[in-house]
């Protein structure tokens, strides 16, 4: 058996003699009993992965560009009992339930994740340099404050309103108190906008909001046409719904966690940034900036500052490798297209004499701020370049994931490890980005769907006991990965007993216990906490998004409209709708043909069977699920002309997905 974390290759494997001569020293069983399980149900590291991550923890590397003090440098005032909650006492962000984040790593936490993870747990307001400083541990982005002439010019709101408006007020209470000069929303996503609202009453009037190019297109379309499925997924992959434990869930590698829960909002920016070498004077502070759309997010932005020598580098690097495809879902991020913006940086902004990014603490010093990006261009170049290499020579995603390894003198140190994106999924997106989902095995071009592979693999092997035999000795032999394979088709197939699906999430547990990546291991131990608790009652809570859709251009939200039209129940409906915005003075004609919702902007005196005139801000509440359209017709609030009928036949087509769809059974 492989140690999960790719940097363990060759120092962790554990062999059947191996794991028999550890339990004969120990005196312990391979399997844990249940009564080791802890209150949520998780069982305990098993003696093979207690091996494998003390491997891991002997073959670490030292220290390389800082060591753990770097997390606490420049720290004005800790926040180390920070809690948000909403009114009605729902927990928005807790530093802390992290409490039990000290010393030496637990048995059943990779070395590394609880390396990087002890320095998350720092909260507080930072002074990076004189007049330039950051808010770590709020949420999981960093809120970065820069001093100017006659107040603050803030980079990044955090995720929601309740958060940014933690931070602000905490910074306001330990630095000389001023008004917002200027906001500046490095890249489109919500961990970098979405608490904007908080911040709006204390900017100055004529204070811009700045934002990259392609910002609003990117930012919403992430959020409502992926919206339902993306949530999902988000809560697996950031362990929602985990307990904070050794046990559970720890960090994201990025940071704590994303706040969930909190109230999100987008504001239109005024100023746009689209050219590299751009500058613009905010309160008396000279930005010039790198437009890198396409890097770590489709719409992103960095920044110089001459008089400080500060480089603002967004999400460009950071003290991890980050994902060229999340977990979550996102569209595939170009690899070679990165390397290139960090080396354009680099050069460009040689003379920065500290990095500070959106996640994370800054790196300081000349040379090692370009040891720090070379590294980082070389890590994404060096997975870009590797994989095309394996591919051109015939080898599939799989393979490559198994074989991709960085060279010795990108392991040297921590700013690149697996604590978010890996290699081993990386290598994919680069995959998929030239190829595609088709490995080019004709035995995958079709394949059967999970349920009745399942059914398939459960009669091949002898029916479900005998499969559920040779899982229980795979894990005795801790070859987890085989394990949760064989025991996921016995779940899909719906035969699997409650001995079977206690197994896979016990197995499931010791592969999130060896991940060093954050997200890995969340979405291993979720998948075990869904198998013993069931799934969660609710994932999206729409009214939260007000904020967030009042926003949104109209085709947007009509484009995100079609996406949940049920195709099968529409076939044979034609339908026409005009929609109208009065206090927008915009018009819509949307039309149902072959099973698809069109729209465009309505001309004068077309036929349609039924007309809608809504306020702006009524639609909004009723995408929300604020209001009830079947409620408010007949109504002061609408004016609808034609078929009632037809308009309610016309909203019943829509599904109304909450995102609670299974995801590791069927």
């Amino acid at each position: 058996m492989k140690s999960q974390g790719r940097w363990s290759r060759g120092v962790a494997r554990v062999t059947m003699c191996g794991v028999a001569a550890w339990l004969v020293a120990c005196g312990q069983s391979a399997v844990p009993t249940q009564a080791d399980d802890d209150a949520d149900g998780f069982s305990a590291p098993t003696a093979a992965t207690i091996e494998a991550n003390r491997a891991v923890a002997q073959a670490m590397p030292e220290d390389h560009l800082d060591g753990m003090d770097a997390a606490r440098r420049g720290l004005i005032a800790e926040a180390d009992d920070l809690v948000v909650k909403r009114e009605d006492g729902r927990s928005i962000w807790d530093i802390p339930a992290y409490d039990f984040v000290e010393g030496e790593a637990p048995d059943s936490v990779h070395p590394g994740l609880w390396r990087q993870t002890r320095m998350h747990t720092i909260a507080g307001l930072f002074e990076v340099q004189s007049g330039i400083y950051q808010l770590r541990g709020f949420d999981l982005a960093n809120m970065t404050l820069i001093r100017g002439e006659q107040g603050w010019i803030v980079i990044d709101p955090l995720t929601n309103a309740q958060t940014t408006a933690a931070a602000w007020a905490f910074a306001m209470a330990h630095l000389e108190p001023g008004p917002i000069t200027a906001v500046l929303m490095t890249h489109s996503h919500v961990d970098h906008f979405g608490g904007v609202e908080a911040l709006v009453e204390f900017m100055a009037e004529g204070a811009p909001i700045v934002a990259p190019e392609g910002f609003m297109e990117e930012a919403t379309s992430e959020n409502v046409l992926a919206g339902p499925a993306m949530q999902r997924r988000a809560g697996f992959m950031y362990g929602r719904n985990l307990p904070r434990s050794p046990r559970g869930h720890i960090d994201t590698g990025l940071g704590k966690s994303p706040a969930f829960n909190g109230q999100i909002g987008i504001r239109q920016p005024s100023l746009i940034i689209d050219t590299t070498g751009q500058t613009e004077t905010f309160d008396g502070v000279r930005f010039e900036f790198q437009n890198a759309p396409g890097s770590e997010a489709p719409a992103e932005f960095t920044a110089y500052l001459a008089e400080h020598k500060a480089f603002i580098g967004a999400e460009l690097a950071s003290r991890t490798l980050h994902n060229l495809y999340t977990l979550r879902g996102a569209k595939v991020r170009d690899a070679l297209a990165w390397a290139r913006y960090i080396e354009e940086a680099r050069l460009r902004f040689a003379e920065a004499e500290v990095f500070v990014g959106s996640h994370h603490w800054p790196v300081w010093g000349r040379d090692t701020v370009q040891t720090f990006l070379k590294e980082q261009r070389d890590t994404y170049k060096y997975i870009h370049d590797q994989t095309l290499r394996l591919a051109n020579n015939g080898l599939t995603p799989r393979e490559i994931a198994e074989e991709l390894e960085l060279p010795a003198s990108l392991r040297r140190g921590y700013h690149n490890r697996d604590y978010y994106g890996t290699v081993r999924h990386n290598s994919r997106a680069v995959y998929q980005r030239y190829f595609g989902w088709f490995d080019g095995n004709p035995a995958n071009l079709n394949r059967l769907p999970p349920s009745e592979v399942g059914e398939r693999y459960v009669r091949l092997a002898g029916g479900p006991e005998a499969l559920l035999d040779a899982a229980k000795a795979g894990f005795e032999a801790a070859d987890y990965r085989w394990v949760a394979e064989l025991l996921s088709h016995l779940v899909f197939a719906g035969e699997a007993s409650a001995e079977a699906r206690g197994l896979l999430a016990r197995t499931y547990d010791q592969l999130g216990y060896q991940s060093e990546s954050g997200p890995w291991r969340d979405f291993y131990l979720t998948a075990a906490y869904e198998l013993r608790h069931g799934m969660p009652e609710q994932v999206m809570n729409l009214p939260d998004a007000a904020g967030l859709l009042s926003h949104i251009e109209i085709p947007t939200l009509l484009d995100s409209m079609a996406a949940r039209l049920n195709g099968p129940k529409a076939e044979e409906v034609e339908l026409r709708l005009a929609l109208a915005f009065p206090d927008l003075d915009e018009r819509y004609l949307l039309w149902i043909e072959n099973a698809v919702l069109h729209h465009r902007p309505l001309m004068d005196d077309e036929a349609v069977d039924v007309s809608l005139s809504i306020s702006h801000p009524l639609f909004v509440r009723v995408l929300s699920k604020q209001a009830s359209l079947g409620d408010l017709i007949g109504g002061d609030e609408l004016d609808v002309s034609g078929s009632r009928l037809k308009l309610l036949k016309f909203f019943s087509l829509l599904d109304t997905p909450d995102g609670t769809f299974a995801i590791v059974e069927p």
